[in-house]
Order: C-alpha cells, then sequence, then structure tokens
C-alpha cells in the first residue's frame, strides 16, 4: 500500500501493527540487536590487551553513557513515541538539518554492521560443516552472508510479531550457552582444573585503577560498542502495547541486562583463564579476535560446538533486528517529507515498512559484497569506523533531550536530572568518545589500511558520515522536499503521526484485513 504523505493524519498513524510488542517482546528485541554473544567474542580479548585486569570496570564504565543516553530516549519518547526516534526527535529540537543527519547516522550504523554480522554468520556456520576449510572462502562466505541477510530481511517484512517469535527462540539460545559458559568455567576453577585459576579480586572493579590512560580509553571506547543496539526498543515504539512508556522501560531494562551479562561473563573468563599472555590467556594476542574460539575445546571438551552455535545464532538474530530500525527510521523520514515518499509504503497486510525493510536488505547486501571485493582489510576498518556513527547519533538524541525540554528543566528534580543533566552528561562523553575516535582513527597504524595518506578507518567514517551530507543535499534539491527543509512538515509542534490509541488501532486494522 503506497501511501501519500500528505494523507498521514495525527492520530492516525503510518500503518505499522500497532499493540503487537508487550514489554518482554520490546526487551528480547533490544537484546537481540546488541548479538550479546558475538559483541563479547568481538570485543573481550580486545579489552583485556588494553587494560588486563581491569577489563570489568571498564565494561561497567563504558555502560555509564549508555545509561544516561537511554534516559534520554525514555524521556523524549514519553512525549514523542515516533518510529523516526533520533531524526524526529533531532529535527523537534535543531531543525531538519541536523535531523536528518542523525537519521542518516542510524542508517549508517545499521549497514554496516550488517556487513560485519553476515560475515560472522557465514565464516562460523561453514566452521561447523565438514572440516571447517570452507569458513576460510571468501567467495563462500560472502555468499552465504547476502544469504542469511535476505533471510533475515523477509523475516523483518514478513511481520514484527513472528520476528519476535523467532527472536524469543534465539536469544534463549545465546543465554543458554552463555550460562554454560559461565558455569563450566566457575566449576574448572573452584575445582582447580582451570587452565590458570585466577582468584576474584576486588580490584577489578576499582575504577582508580586504571594505569595506562590511552589503554583505559581504548577499553571504554571498545566497551561501547558491545552495548550499541538497545535503541531499536524504541524504534519499535508504534508498533508496541503502550508507545509512551513500555519502550523507555524496555530500552533500560536491556542495558541493565547487557551490563550483568558483560561482566559476569568476563569474570567468569578471567577467572578461568587468566590473563597471560601465552596458551588460552586472555594476555595472548592470539586470541584477542575470538576467546571463545581458544578456550572453548578445554572449556567443554567435545561439546566446543555449543560455542560456535552461540556465536552463530547471535549473529543471524542481530542481523534481523537490526534492519528493524532503519527502515522504520527511512518510513518515518518519507512520512515527513524528509525522504521521497516511496520510502512509506507499507505492506497492508503485515503492516511492515515494506519498501524500506527491502531497500536496506538490498543495500547492506550490496555494501557487503563490494567491501569483499574490495579488500577484506577494507571491510574490517570499515566495522572499527562504527563507532563514529554510534556515538554520532547517541550524542545528537542526548543534546537533543535537553534542549527539547530546555524551558521544563526548572520545573522539578526529576525533570532536571532526567531531561537535563544525565541526557547533557551521556552526549558530552559521547561527543568526547566520537573525537578521540576520530583522533585515533586518523593514525596510519590504526587499522588495517591506509587511504589518502591517514587511517582507513578515519576516511570511512568521516567518509560515510559526509556521504550522508551529499545525500541530503541532493534531496534538498528536489521539490517534494521543501516542506521538510522549509520546517512546515516536520517542527517543534508538529503532532506525530502516531495512533492515538493502539489498542483501538490495532482492532480496526484487524477489522479489516
Amino acid at each position: 500500500m503506497a501511501t501519500s504523505p500528505i494523507s498521514l493524519a495525527p492520530g492516525e498513524g503510518k500503518g505499522l501493527a500497532s499493540g503487537t510488542l508487550g514489554l518482554w517482546g520490546s526487551t528480547v528485541i533490544g537484546l537481540a540487536s546488541t548479538a550479546p554473544v558475538y559483541s563479547l567474542v568481538a570485543t573481550l580479548g580486545f579489552v583485556v590487551l588494553a587494560v588486563g585486569a581491569q577489563a570489568p570496570i571498564a565494561f561497567i564504565l563504558a555502560f555509564i553513557p549508555m545509561l544516561f543516553i537511554a534516559f534520554a530516549y525514555r524521556e523524549l519518547n514519553n512525549e514523542i513515541p515516533d518510529c523516526g526516534t533520533t531524526f524526529t526527535w533531532g529535527t523537534k529540537a535543531f531543525g531538519p538539518w541536523v535531523g536528518w543527519m542523525g537519521g542518516w547516522g542510524v542508517a549508517v550504523a545499521g549497514m554496516v554492521v550488517l556487513a560485519n554480522l553476515a560475515q560472522i554468520a557465514g565464516i562460523y556456520f561453514w566452521s561447523l560443516i565438514g572440516d571447517g576449510s570452507l569458513s576460510e572462502n571468501a567467495f563462500v562466505v560472502t555468499l552465504t552472508g547476502v544469504v542469511f541477510i535476505a533471510a533475515m530481511t523477509w523475516v523483518s517484512w514478513r511481520g514484527v510479531e513472528i520476528g519476535e517469535r523467532i527472536q524469543n527462540v534465539l536469544l534463549a539460545i545465546q543465554y543458554l550457552a552463555l550460562a554454560i559458559f559461565v558455569v563450566a568455567a566457575l566449576w574448572q576453577f573452584f575445582a582447580g582444573s582451570a587452565p590458570d585459576p585466577t582468584p576474584f579480586d576486588w580490584a577489578w572493579l576499582n575504577p582508580f585503577g586504571f594505569t595506562d590512560a590511552s589503554g583505559f580509553t581504548e577499553a571504554v571506547l571498545l566497551a561501547l560498542f558491545i552495548y550499541w543496539g538497545w535503541d531499536t526498543c524504541l524504534a519499535l515504539n508504534e508498533e508496541t502495547k503502550d508507545p509512551k512508556r513500555i519502550p523507555g522501560r524496555a530500552a533500560l531494562l536491556t542495558c541493565v541486562i547487557l551490563l550483568v551479562t558483560y561482566v559476569g561473563v568476563t569474570i567468569s573468563a578471567m577467572m578461568y583463564a587468566g590473563l597471560g599472555e601465552t596458551g588460552t590467556g586472555l594476555g595472548n594476542e592470539a586470541n584477542a579476535d575470538d576467546i571463545f574460539l581458544a578456550i572453548k575445546d578445554g572449556l567443554l571438551g567435545p561439546f566446543g560446538w555449543v560455542l560456535v552455535v552461540a556465536v552463530l545464532i547471535s549473529a543471524i538474530s542481530s542481523t534481523q533486528t537490526t534492519i528493524l530500525p532503519t527502515a522504520r527510521g527511512t518510513l518515518a523520514m518519507a512520512a515527513y517529507r524528509a525522504l521521497p515518499r516511496r520510502f512509506l509504503t507499507v505492506h497492508p497486510r503485515y503492516q511492515t515498512p515494506s519498501f524500506s525493510t527491502i531497500v536496506m536488505g538490498v543495500v547492506a547486501s550490496l555494501y557487503f559484497i563490494g567491501m569483499s571485493l574490495i579488500s577484506d582489510n577494507i571491510l574490517q576498518d570499515s566495522i572499527l569506523s562504527l563507532g563514529l556513527a554510534i556515538a554520532f547519533y547517541y550524542a545528537v538524541t542526548g543534546f537533543a533531550c535537553v534542549w527539547y525540554y530546555r524551558r521544563t528543566l526548572r520545573d522539578s528534580g526529576r525533570n532536571l536530572l532526567y531531561r537535563g543533566i544525565l541526557p547533557l552528561a551521556g552526549a558530552l562523553m559521547l561527543t568526547y568518545a566520537f573525537v578521540q575516535s576520530a583522533i585515533d582513527m586518523y593514525d596510519v597504524d590504526y587499522g588495517y589500511t591506509v587511504l589518502l595518506g591517514i587511517g582507513g578507518t578515519f576516511v570511512l567514517g568521516v567518509g560515510s558520515l559526509a556521504v550522508g551530507v551529499v545525500l541530503m543535499l541532493i534531496w534538498f534539491a528536489f521539490p517534494g522536499s521543501k516542506p521538510f527543509f522549509r520546517g512546515e512538515s516536520l517542527n517543534r509542534d508538529t503532532p506525530v503521526l502516531v495512533p492515538d490509541d493502539p489498542a483501538e488501532h490495532l482492532r480496526s486494522v484487524d477489522g479489516g484485513i
């Protein structure tokens, strides 16, 4: 059903499946988006290399800006439960140019991470087949990754309800694998059969125990990545049973669950494998790319494949949930004239942003194929640059919260704290993370490539955001964009295009099918 933005009216919504998700469903999707198992695999080893025994506190400190920004999301969502999230809020707070770039930040982060997830899914899938040699075949891995993107795009197109059911199963498997990991690690530690039994030390949780400032910064920036994805809860706000309350609560609950998960698994791994620089030690650079792969056989013996399956499922699961926020973000942008009306197409039966979902899957596949054909090093550097886009749009959201509510901050202590102090602190932290990351990435020794005489990671990270500026200017040249850029279709006083009563809206839609 291709619907013109002009025909939409406040209270009618955008045609999405209102009233579908409850608190648990929203939380599951938020957790799945972060890919907890894969995130640990990709990050834990490098955090340990950066700060050694301070790894647990690094994960805790990285959680702080995420929590502060989650409060910003909650407060903005309470008043503006629009699936455009950062785009909509940024536009209402700062105008169309900042809002458009905020929406682009969400899109580019999703596109880049999908390529990474697809590659990981392909590698881990074929590592389970035969002797595992096909996992090193770039063509086979790329083809398999594209198939996974296509499959998860279909699930996202098919409906948020079926996606929630699948995610319940996939997330349960991930957390079962993590529980097995923790229990087995602690069991061997107390039994004395661990390769390097290392007693727990409260110094691991000492925020003042860092001895290397650069290592501390690197570790926290790395740890920020593994929390990213919880905001998917907010992108599905129009499809929840209580759009103003459930998404914000789900986001906060997701963040807390992730904190407990990451710190718990990190401490268990340290107690089991120790911090040595040889063998299965977490300080061994050879293990940094995949801690689980390095210790799975010694930890679980013939059942080591369980961890491989968990990483595979984590990547596939996150592939599907990563498509959701971008598709809904572009739907919202089209609804307010910030993109061509074609992106407003919603499937009449499944009530999903069908065109936006398909475009996201196709673009992510083409990006993955293109980067793989050019160079695997280029692909890896584009993934390393992901933190810039994440820090950018999270910071925009934090600043938008403060500015949007600036006139009400002194109305109560609660407003000052949750709408002012905490979002501002989170935004400033992420701004610092953005600047520091960019400085580090500029160095030719950072990452795997050198482009234009500087670090390839910097070029790809800053360049991807710059592409957004170019696309925004191109759209600005089209007559259809004028209502948006003149501040007519979306401004501070514009009623958002969401159902007034999700339950009533759902009943009317069901009656019409």
